[in-house]
């Protein structure tokens, strides 16, 4: 099996920068995409930013010049540093990657989630 590890959150100040990590581990070939989510209370789960194995990125419009999403292929991790927080970015963080464990098989998983608190 594969697992996602997320940690990094907690609490930060308005305006300041916290960056979330997520590392996969067990029977990994090769990771595709990768991602984060966010969920906050009283809202849809939403797509922050992803990033593909070429690393191309993309970028939920509210979090746009502020978020950067990246990855390191040799640790199977991704990151998401978060500047410039606002409250609205309060949300429990989640992120997925999809597993190319052999030629025919892959499968998507997802880590338990962060939170992430910011104080006004």
């Amino acid at each position: 099996q594969v697992q996602l590890a997320e940690s990094g959150g907690g609490l930060a100040q308005a305006g300041g920068p916290l960056r979330v990590s997520c590392a996969a581990s067990g029977s990994i070939f090769r990771i595709n995409a990768m991602g984060w989510y966010r969920q906050a209370p009283g809202k849809q789960r939403e797509l922050v930013a992803s990033i593909s194995s070429g690393d191309s990125t993309n970028y939920a419009d509210s979090v746009k010049g502020r978020f950067t999403i990246s990855r390191d292929n040799a640790k199977n991790a991704v990151y998401l540093q978060m500047n410039s927080l606002t409250p609205e970015d309060t949300a429990v963080y989640y992120c997925t990657a999809n597993v190319q464990h052999s030629l025919l098989r892959k499968s998507d998983y997802w880590g338990q989630g962060t939170q992430v608190t910011v104080s006004s």
